[in-house]
């Protein structure tokens, strides 16, 4: 057991000094995820709490058995934490043209539904629309909570930025152009479900209806995509 674990264990049973320690020597990694979001109507230093926040959360919440380094863990849930802030105060808002967008989609799945008898799929709602899958996807699902990368998906409970990464803060993860060159090279379809799991957090099953697609299908399709992603950052 490394000396961050042994905080950790101290501080899940009550030591407030460990964790202490811990938030001290975590302080640039709490910043990095903090800073992201100056900017948006709220004081830096109270995002840093807001993260120191969070943090302690990971901290309460991290077991050693996860085979994950604690940063990597930690990251998500201080973002997490200032995101919950920003969207229950308000601060977060979904634009005029995404709301306009949604109900298009939403009048348009309702007339054909109605003239299909069943769900329409997103390539019959885009042909009705113009717009494309992705537009469907991002303004079906604007007033939810967007976890982006960090967002936790699938059966296993991961993240993409763990999948891809388990030693960069998420302030890297997202800078990486090679991140987005990869997925530029995936195939259009794994593209796609990757931008819609991981960048929208949308479900699995959520992605089978947009694409019309069995979730088994989708399952395939991303597991498929990740290992891809991989081979292309490591070139």
């Amino acid at each position: 057991m490394n000396i961050t674990e042994e905080l950790i264990c101290r501080a899940k049973n009550g030591d407030k000094e460990a964790g202490e320690r811990l938030v001290r020597e975590n302080t640039g990694l709490i910043w990095s995820v903090a800073k992201r979001f100056i900017g948006r109507g709220t004081d830096a230093d109270d995002l840093y709490q807001l993260g120191c926040l969070g943090f302690l959360k990971a901290v309460d919440g991290f077991d050693t058995s996860f085979g994950t380094q604690f940063s990597t863990y930690a990251v998500p849930k201080i973002a997490g934490e200032i995101r919950r802030f920003l969207r229950d105060d308000g601060t977060v808002k979904v634009s005029r043209s995404i709301k306009e967008r949604a109900t298009v989609i939403k009048i348009t799945r309702n007339q054909l539904l109605t003239a299909l008898g069943r769900e329409p799929t997103v390539q019959e709602v885009a042909r009705q629309t113009g717009f494309t899958a992705e537009e469907i996807a991002i303004a079906e699902t604007a007033t939810s909570c967007v976890e982006s990368m960090q967002q936790e998906a699938g059966e296993d409970g991961f993240s993409l930025e763990n999948v891809l990464s388990d030693t960069e803060s998420e302030d890297t993860m997202l800078e990486k152009i090679a991140l987005r060159q990869g997925i530029e090279k995936l195939s259009e379809r794994e593209g796609l479900v990757i931008r819609l799991r991981y960048f929208h957090a949308l479900t699995q099953e959520r992605v089978s209806h947009i694409l019309g697609v069995s979730q088994v299908q989708i399952s395939r399709i991303e597991k498929k995509a990740l290992a891809n992603l991989r081979v292309l950052l490591e070139q």
